[in-house]
């Protein structure tokens, strides 16, 4: 679950980090409110919504007076912000978060998450802040430092002065800064997070330490532990048809190809997307229906899969273990009837009652053919995806 970025500093500001003094509101007159409360400027207007490279699409924006931070809010509220990291729909903006501008004279960067290969939480800090982490590391990985932290001894001081030091600060700037190191690895591993960034940590013209932006994702399968934090979800956020599949019980990502693919098991998925790809299509999602795929989770699924518009040809995979396919073929038939589609449909049943459920498919005159080996299904959804072009 992601947060937003005043949801992050609050977090932050609750762990006692470094944060400015900030605003957030849903109408325009509330940001206009907000600067002459915040006075003098200038002011630094930020959209909040789910998604990086916001200043690059004109969602951040430096400000000299209250009325120029109310047209800004104006502009974007009720509106989509289109960022390259949001697609092509963009994230509706529902709240602006209006802070004083600080002069920076230095910007760094400070992220904590897991090391996967060492399996320990790992912090992570560039001189290079202000870009991405993934920018940093595509150009320059030499330039990101990273210490990981034992679980049974926690974060250690020493381990954050040695990190200032590195980073070139001096004096009370590596008290503080140690401060921040001990804060965030504290915060990751009380909270139950899975990503903090912090981009940038600025060192002010005063040489003091603020974190100007914040980014926190929470890990959702630890979300019981953190009843407090459920209430900070913004479901506006997320695709609408991500949270219908999640309600259905099943998973399910929007990708941007023409061959939507309905699979049960995660891996079976993964690899029946890396087929499409390897016959030249595009698979237009990923979903795993799960093992236990019922009739009425196939329908849901065949309606969430025919909203995307760009969907040319849905490629079903099923393995029939748990279930058996003459079911699974019973729940395609109706859902295909229910949805009324004229999509063509290519199914590949191996399994439990496999046969059956082909003979169930074949014999129901839609527009739906059989395969029985994953490239033969693959290949002939590849062809019908470019006929129905």
């Amino acid at each position: 679950m992601n947060l937003h970025e005043y949801q992050s500093k609050e977090m932050l500001k609750a762990y006692g980090l470094p944060v400015p003094d900030f605003k957030v509101s849903t109408k325009a007159t509330g940001i206009g409110k907000a600067a002459y409360e915040l006075s003098p400027g200038p002011f630094v207007c930020k959209c909040q919504v789910h998604s990086g490279a916001r200043g690059k699409a004109g969602g951040v924006a430096v400000v000299k007076t209250p009325a120029e931070a109310e047209a800004f809010a104006a502009k974007w509220l009720g509106n989509r912000l289109v960022t390259r990291q949001s697609g092509p729909h963009g994230k509706p903006v529902n709240r602006i978060l209006i802070e004083p501008a600080t002069e920076a004279v230095r910007e760094l960067y400070i992220g904590a998450t897991i090391d996967r290969t060492s399996a320990h939480l790992t912090i992570m800090a560039s001189e290079s802040g202000g870009m991405s982490v993934e920018e940093i590391a595509a150009t320059s990985p030499e330039k990101i430092l990273k210490v990981p932290i034992d679980e049974l001894t926690g974060p250690q001081p020493y381990q954050g002065r040695a990190l200032a030091y590195a980073l070139g600060l001096k004096g009370k700037q590596v008290g503080e800064f140690t401060r921040i190191f001990v804060g965030i690895a504290r915060m990751f591993l009380e909270k139950d997070l899975s990503l903090i960034e912090i981009n940038p940590l600025a060192v002010t013209a005063e040489g003091k330490l603020l974190c100007l932006d914040a980014k926190i994702n929470l890990d959702s399968y630890a979300l019981y532990r953190h009843p407090d934090l459920v209430e900070l979800d913004d479901p506006s956020q997320e695709d609408p048809r991500i949270a219908r599949a999640v309600a259905s019980g099943f998973s399910y990502v929007p990708l941007e190809g023409n061959i939507g693919c309905l699979v049960n098991g995660a891996g079976l998925a993964m690899g029946t997307m890396d087929i499409i790809k390897n016959c030249g299509g595009k698979p237009a999602n990923f979903l795993d229906v799960g093992g236990a795929a019922t009739r009425e989770r196939v329908m849901e699924a065949f309606k969430i899969i025919l909203e995307d518009k760009s969907v040319r040809c849905i490629l079903v995979n099923i393995f029939g273990g748990i279930v058996r396919c003459d079911l699974i073929a019973e729940g395609i038939l109706g859902a295909v009837n229910a949805v009324g589609t004229t999509v063509p449909v290519v199914v590949r049943l191996e399994g439990n009652h496999a046969k059956l459920g082909a003979e169930v498919l074949n014999g129901s005159g839609l527009n739906i053919t059989t395969a029985h080996t994953l490239r033969e299904a693959a290949q002939l959804a590849v062809s019908r995806a470019e006929e129905a072009k």
